[in-house]
């Protein structure tokens, strides 16, 4: 594991500020309240989460103390605005950076998955060229690699700077103690996990509530699955 560990609200804010830094260049550096908005979003994050003004604030100190964020200071600015430096702490390339953010973001995820939303920040075009990045990570004890789901045959990568391996760094919402409306009882850098409304709906409201299928993501796992079993087919007539 890298010499600097960082908890699971850390690892949100970093994950931020990486992925905003080239998808949305033009806000970049964020400022406090664009990084919340970030950490809280709805869409490209798993879990959802609920972090407060100071949880953020909080979190932006201890990646300072590790040399993983910095203050940027722009000529006429009234408010401070923070910009990550991890690749030049932790020595990682533009697709190092790009794969531990999503793997931040988002959990483990299979390869084709991976590929496909990391390139929404960098270049990764191929499988192979994933594969290059993720055993380069794990050789330096960013990532691991899970088993298949259940009913699947694509292995799992997950990112372990925020957590040791199988080691749970956030509260499900449906565990005991809350600490207060729609927040889950947490420590200190745990995510806050946002616990949704529970009803019963109608037959009719349930059909119309069920989310369209993430095709590209599904399209992107079958592409997986796909190279993982001619890899095994290679690897059985060699």
């Amino acid at each position: 594991m890298p010499a600097l560990a960082i908890d699971a609200i850390e690892a949100r804010l970093l994950g931020v500020l990486i992925e905003k830094e080239t998808t949305t260049p033009d806000a970049y550096p964020l400022t406090l309240n664009a990084l919340q908005n970030g950490a809280n979003q709805k869409s490209n994050r798993d879990p959802q989460t609920t972090l407060t003004s100071s949880e953020i604030t909080s979190g932006i100190e201890r990646l300072r103390r590790k040399s993983l964020i910095s203050t940027s200071h722009t000529s006429g600015a009234r408010v401070e605005k923070y910009k990550h430096i991890a690749g030049s702490t932790w020595g990682l390339s533009a697709q190092e950076l790009a794969v531990l953010a999503e793997l931040m973001l988002r959990g483990a995820q299979q390869p084709g998955e991976l590929r496909g939303r990391a390139s929404r920040m960098t270049k990764i075009e191929t499988l192979p060229e994933l594969d290059a990045v993720l055993d380069s990570l794990r050789a330096r004890g960013f990532v691991q690699r899970l088993e298949p789901l259940p009913g699947t045959r694509a292995a799992r990568w997950d990112q372990i700077v925020a957590a040791a391996p199988g080691q749970e760094v956030a509260h499900r919402a449906d565990e005991a103690g809350s600490a207060g409306p729609g927040r889950t009882s947490i420590a200190e850098g745990a995510l806050p996990i946002e616990r949704p409304h529970v009803a019963v709906p109608t037959q009719a409201a349930a059909v119309a509530a069920t989310p369209a299928p993430d095709l590209p993501a599904r399209v992107a796992a079958l592409e997986s699955e796909v190279a993982e079993l001619r890899r095994l087919l290679d690897d059985l007539t060699s």
